[in-house]
């Protein structure tokens, strides 16, 4: 499987008294057609590092690397065009989406983006979303909104309402569906789940993987509930107060955690056996060790 991200030596220090180090030291792989899910509690980085692999936070030390290309922050300049593969689900759809603004114009922007690209190869190129490598001026599938709001289960007249007409989970495909309309190589979804009721994280979660892999793309999926993951994720890593403890098969990590950590977080899981027993948190303070284990 040929590697699609290679993040190295990955870095990010926040500005304060003293200086809060965010991340510290993450090194991630995701390859063409893989699920890794990354996990961990709220607070531990997850989201720095996948806003640093899109360029919206500049590390202070390590590299981003997506298929060959050098990720550098964003700046004054329009991105360049070969990086607009790269595209991201954030939390909240709603904050997302531009109140004001139709969503098939939202959409549009995405079906712009892989024109603009000219259909230039890469994983999928040839039998990505649509079927057909995509190029500019292209008519046909994935050409039209109305399109990619079918394959995420929603009606095409859809295109014509605001944000605010739809409910949160309608709103969260809103999002995905304008991420897969720009043909991303890597789909990255950013605690996508976490604002949804509990009847439908998963079907979004399952609905994510399924777009990615069919179109040959790699899905970075982080959250915090391992529940889900575990049942969408080729790969999981732990991540650990800025570190990555743990990583290797989804299965293996799940059925036989190493990591005091990992286990710590497994144990809080749920257990519907109808005893009403709530599990016990990760403690803050257990001093966890930081050395990694990888598989």
């Amino acid at each position: 499987m040929s590697e699609l991200l290679e993040v190295a030596g990955l870095r990010v220090v926040y500005r304060g008294r003293p200086p809060v180090r965010a991340v510290d030291g993450v090194d991630l792989r995701v390859g063409a057609g893989q699920v890794v899910g990354l996990v961990g509690e709220s607070g531990c980085g997850k989201s720095t590092v996948a806003r640093t692999i899109c360029g919206l936070v500049k590390p202070a030390a390590g590299t981003v690397v997506f298929d060959g290309i050098p990720v550098s922050p964003l700046g004054l300049r329009r991105r360049p065009a070969a990086l607009t593969r790269i595209q991201m689900v954030f939390q909240d759809p709603y904050a997302s989406l531009h109140p004001r603004r139709r969503i098939g114009a939202q959409i549009g922007e995405g079906v712009r983006a892989a024109a603009v690209r000219g259909g230039e190869a890469g994983p999928g190129a040839e039998t990505g979303w649509s079927g057909e490598k995509a190029r500019g001026g292209e008519t046909g599938p994935g050409a039209e909104p109305a399109w990619w709001l079918q394959r995420v289960g929603l009606e095409p007249d859809a295109a014509r309402r605001y944000p605010h007409e739809f409910s949160g989970g309608q709103r969260q495909r809103i999002a995905i569906a304008r991420a897969l309309a720009a043909r991303p190589d890597l789909l990255i979804g950013d605690e996508p789940i976490s604002a949804l009721d509990a009847s439908t994280q998963a079907v979004v979660a399952a609905l994510m993987r399924d777009l990615a892999v069919d179109s040959g793309a790699g899905l970075l999926f982080i959250s915090h509930d391992l529940s889900v993951v575990r049942l969408i994720a080729d790969r999981l890593v732990v991540m650990y107060r800025g570190r990555i403890v743990e990583s290797g098969p989804a299965r293996a990590i799940w059925e036989d955690p190493q990591h005091p950590y990992t286990q710590s977080l497994l144990a809080a899981v749920p257990v519907p056996d109808g005893l009403g027993t709530m599990p016990a948190p990760p403690a803050d303070d257990a001093g966890y060790p930081l050395e990694p284990v990888l598989r």
